[in-house]
């Protein structure tokens, strides 16, 4: 298999800063290389260094060459040529990456005018070819919609239709599938493989995730703070990884279960919980009716509990624990220990919520860029105790933030200074510091590494311990899940699909839909690694 794309003792340093140190690898054409590591081990560094996309105070050395191109001789305007047409990107987040003043089509069209000319009707019908083959339904319709009004997995297929619009030889997927649905991921791997061998593209697979190296990716490379640690194919490297640092990624899965809860009387019970939204009514035309995001169901949470809550993006798992927590209007009666949420208004109601808090999917979205740590983990307390004085508030946030595992000199500091795993712990210290009885994680591990990941779940399962809390756990990882839950719910359209104890259910689920997303998970003995079946290049 010819070398498509080869990189030679790459290195990349930023002010003198080595960031990449001497990386070597190479891509062939039809074959995936998956390039893994955790945050900030230089993953996308490599590839945006690769193709000459990192800013000024970056210095690039080494060789690097696409197919018989010596990279290094490019001129600023070859590489504009070549960026989007022999190489194709699938940036991390398809939100950023796209532009919100512009439809799909203009977008689609811009990078169709620019490297192959082509404007008017004949972009537009090339538009809409490439959103069938990425297969998105009613593709004439979503050339003239805006991102914002796409979910998730479209707007993942635009950005692959976007890189594929000129036939590349090289395709590079930063982490395309990261926060993505189990299932959606799966549709969106498949898609790329798909497309790959239609086309003889090479592929280079950007993740941390190595549930999906294992089963998509042809051969591996490893890298940690910026050094190749090993290269080789996903059955060889996975079966006996020859690096302790392969070895620790491997080992990362969450694992163990929770201590079982203690019999009691429920803490939260819902009987009849439904939402929904009212549909704008257009002009002449009689108001359509309301869209249930959540169906009639009922629920309960024992004091030292954790009840998972699964199923896709729309499923209604966000707005079921809005609705709980009164944070959005719903029917159906809400019982918090002895006292009905639901009758609750203004003081009474606000006095309540220091007994239930929720942690956010994206904290540095959730976490006021202005304010130091220690305002943002006081600020709740500081409303709901206006009695304590300065010095004891101080004394409460240091000891939380003790307890969280970050170290108390970082209460001056502000949330861009953290890492995303460390931003998660600011969240989880700003909801136990009122000591609630009941906290609502809400996708709290969807865009951090295995490590990181396994060592929140430690962290809750040790907080669940001491204190006694309930959670609420909403997530699309079912092994996260496995790790943390004693019971799941699954939720499809608003609806109760199934329910039970979590391992039981995970092993042996009744309904197809279950049985999907466990297969999507990727929940297997990891003993036996699934590779990839190698293709003939």
């Amino acid at each position: 298999m010819p070398d498509l794309l080869r990189l030679e003792n790459l290195s990349i340093a930023f002010d003198g800063v080595n960031v990449v140190d001497r990386l070597s690898l190479s891509v062939g054409r039809g074959e995936t290389l998956a390039l893994v590591g955790e945050s900030g081990s230089g993953k996308s560094v490599s590839a945006l260094g690769a193709m000459n996309l990192l800013p000024a105070n970056a210095r690039v050395e080494g060789g690097r060459h696409l197919g018989d191109t010596d990279l290094d001789r490019l001129r600023s305007r070859d590489w504009q040529g070549l960026r989007g047409g022999r190489v194709g990107f699938v940036f991390q987040e398809p939100m950023t990456s796209l532009n919100p003043l512009h439809t799909v089509g203009k977008q689609i069209g811009e990078a169709l005018r620019l490297h192959q000319g082509l404007a008017g009707r004949a972009a537009r019908a090339r538009a809409r070819e490439l959103l069938t083959q990425v297969r998105l339904p009613r593709p004439d319709e979503l050339l003239d919609a805006w991102p914002h009004q796409l979910s998730g997995g479209q707007r993942q297929r635009v950005m692959i239709a976007m890189a594929i619009a000129n036939d590349p030889a090289l395709l590079i997927a930063d982490e395309p599938t990261t926060a993505l649905d189990v299932t959606v991921q799966q549709e969106i791997l498949a898609l790329l493989a798909e497309l790959r061998d239609r086309h003889g593209m090479g592929m280079l697979f950007i993740t941390h995730d190595l549930n999906l190296v294992r089963r998509h990716a042809d051969r591996v490379c490893v890298l940690f703070q910026g050094r190749e640690q090993e290269t080789g194919p996903v059955a060889e490297v996975f079966a006996a990884p020859r690096s302790a640092y392969t070895r620790s990624l491997l080992d990362a899965e969450p694992e163990g279960q929770p201590l079982p809860p203690r019999h009691s009387e429920p803490l939260l019970q819902a009987t009849g919980i439904a939402v929904s939204f009212q549909r704008p009514r257009r002009l002449f035309m009689p108001r359509p009716p309301a869209f249930e995001a959540v169906r009639p169901l009922a629920l309960t949470l024992a004091p030292g509990e954790t009840l998972g809550i699964v199923g896709e993006s729309g499923s209604g798992k966000t707005t079921l624990a809005m609705a709980l927590l009164r944070l959005m209007e719903s029917r159906g009666e809400i019982r918090f220990a002895e006292t009905r949420l639901d009758t609750l208004t203004g003081g009474a109601l606000r006095r309540m919520r220091s007994r239930f808090q929720i942690v956010f999917q994206d904290p540095y979205g959730s976490l006021s860029p202005r304010l130091p740590v220690s305002e943002i983990v006081s600020e709740g307390l500081r409303f709901h105790h206006p009695e304590l004085d300065a010095a004891e508030v101080s004394r409460r946030v240091a000891a939380t933030l003790e307890e969280v595992g970050l170290p108390r000199d970082c209460a001056d500091r502000y949330p861009h200074e953290f890492s995303g795993g460390q931003r998660q712990r600011i969240a989880v210290a700003r909801a136990i510091i009122l000591e609630p009885e009941l906290v609502v994680l809400d996708e709290p591990t969807s865009a951090l590494d295995r490590t990181v990941q396994k060592q929140l779940v430690e962290l809750l399962r040790d907080l669940q311990a001491r204190r006694g809390l309930s959670y609420l756990f909403i997530s699309h990882d079912l092994a996260v899940v496995r790790a943390l839950a004693h019971r799941v719910m699954v939720l499809r359209d608003g609806e109760v699909v199934e329910q039970g104890e979590c391992r039981e259910l995970l092993a042996n689920p009744h309904t197809d839909y279950t049985r999907a997303l466990v297969e999507a998970a990727g929940l297997v003995d990891r003993s036996s690694p699934e590779p990839a079946t190698p293709r003939q290049g």
